[in-house]
Order: C-alpha cells, then sequence, then structure tokens
C-alpha cells in the first residue's frame, strides 16, 4: 500500500500563490497564539522594538517588573495621559475611534486614537508606522488581548515593553536611565514626566523636559491625582 505525502511534501505540492497565501495566513495567526502564550505571568514578552535593537547588535535595557513592583502613580499618570477610558472599554475605544474616522474622511488632522491595548498589540507584534493596513491588524489582537488577559496583565507587559528612550524599554529601565530611581520609588512629578514623554521618547526627554513638556506634566500630575474612579479595576 502506498504511503501517503506527509504535510511538508503535500505542501510543497501546492502551487505557489497558494504557498504563498498558506504562510501569511500563518504569519497572521501567529500573534493570536501568542496572546494565549502571554497569559502566563512567568513569561516576560519583548517588543518589535527590542527584537529589532537585538537583531542588529544595537542592544537595549529592559529590567521586568513585577505590576505590583510600580509605583501606583506611575500608573495613574500613564492611563489619564494614554487612555482614561482603559478600565471601561474592550481594548478599543469605539466612540473614540468613530470620531477618528470622522476626522480622517474630513480631510482633518488627526489624533492617535490608540488605546493601551492597542498600543500593546503594535508594540509586540506590528510596526511603528501608521497605516490603514497596521490599524486594520492592530483592532482585532486589542480586542483579542483585552478578551484573555486580565487588565493588571494587561498593563504590566505595556509599562514593560514600552519605549522611553533609545534602547531604553520598560518602566523599571526607564526610571532609572532617567531618574535613578527604580519603578517602586517614582514620584509624582517623575511618574508624569514619563507618561507624557511616551507618544515621542525620543523627542521627548523626560529628564530634560522643556517648558511645553513641563506644562503638559503639571497637568497629567493634577489629573492622576484624581483618577480614583478611573483605576478601580487595577487597585481593587
Amino acid at each position: 500500500m502506498p504511503r501517503r505525502p506527509g504535510r511538508l511534501a503535500r505542501f510543497r505540492s501546492r502551487p505557489l500563490w497558494q504557498r504563498i497565501v498558506l504562510v501569511l495566513v500563518a504569519l497572521m495567526l501567529l500573534p493570536y497564539l501568542f496572546i494565549l502564550l502571554y497569559v502566563l505571568p512567568f513569561i516576560h514578552p519583548i517588543s518589535t522594538l527590542m527584537l529589532r535593537d537585538a537583531v542588529t547588535f544595537q542592544g537595549y535595557d529592559r529590567r521586568w517588573v513585577s505590576f505590583d513592583d510600580i509605583a501606583p502613580v506611575l500608573v495613574q499618570s500613564v492611563m489619564v495621559s494614554e487612555d482614561g477610558q482603559f478600565c471601561f472599554h474592550g481594548g478599543v475605544d469605539w466612540g473614540e475611534m468613530r470620531m477618528l474616522v470622522r476626522e480622517t474622511m474630513r480631510g482633518e488632522s488627526t489624533r492617535g486614537g490608540s488605546t493601551i491595548p492597542m498600543q500593546t498589540s503594535k508594540n509586540l507584534f506590528l510596526w511603528n508606522s501608521r497605516s490603514f493596513v497596521r490599524k486594520a491588524l492592530e483592532l482585532p489582537l486589542a480586542v483579542s488581548s483585552s478578551f484573555v488577559w486580565s487588565k493588571r496583565r494587561m498593563m504590566e507587559i505595556y509599562l514593560n515593553i514600552a519605549e522611553w528612550g533609545p534602547g531604553i524599554y520598560g518602566i523599571d529601565a526607564a526610571a532609572r536611565h532617567h531618574f535613578k530611581v527604580p519603578a517602586s520609588k517614582l514620584n509624582a512629578r517623575q511618574a508624569a514626566l514619563l507618561a507624557v514623554s511616551l507618544p515621542n521618547p525620543i523627542d521627548r526627554v523626560a529628564s530634560k523636559p522643556g517648558r511645553g513638556l513641563r506644562q503638559l506634566a503639571s497637568l497629567i500630575q493634577r489629573r492622576a491625582k484624581n483618577s480614583g474612579e478611573y483605576i478601580k479595576c487595577l487597585y481593587n
């Protein structure tokens, strides 16, 4: 009785276009397998930027810390600066997204519109440049990761992979680099400066803020002080 060809042989026998489609589908599904894997608390994910720095031998500094070892004032500052509705949406702020689409259709300059789950998905699995293709891939990843991970795990991963300067990733490396303290010892002012530098950490240097960055940090510092109702999903 003739042996059936193996899976690899059957794959090779397919037309080239089918093989390309299958590879692309597999690559698109791979992040969802990682989302399931990253539920495990002892796994410390790395971002695509960290992978790039490693592959190009630039190196990077990242020191993973658990959520409980991050100063709450830093978490509050990042939430009010980056995603004030973090505790209330399922990965995507659809109201914000609809407003963003309307502004885009009218040709107006748009805001980022990204939630923390969207930014986490982008940092883990996608690329940085803006495009509709990236956004289309980012949305289902954000919804899926929000469904699988707890809010605390989402925030823990985000704060441990976010970029805070060239080769500086994660809040502990950032706190030590900019303010010479661990993430657990950040004060309100330092936390606010780190939070407002997130959108552009190369040009916005938390430890050397210009006048505009200092003013923005003061605003975030005041909002973080009154953010108790917005962080209950993380501390209650």
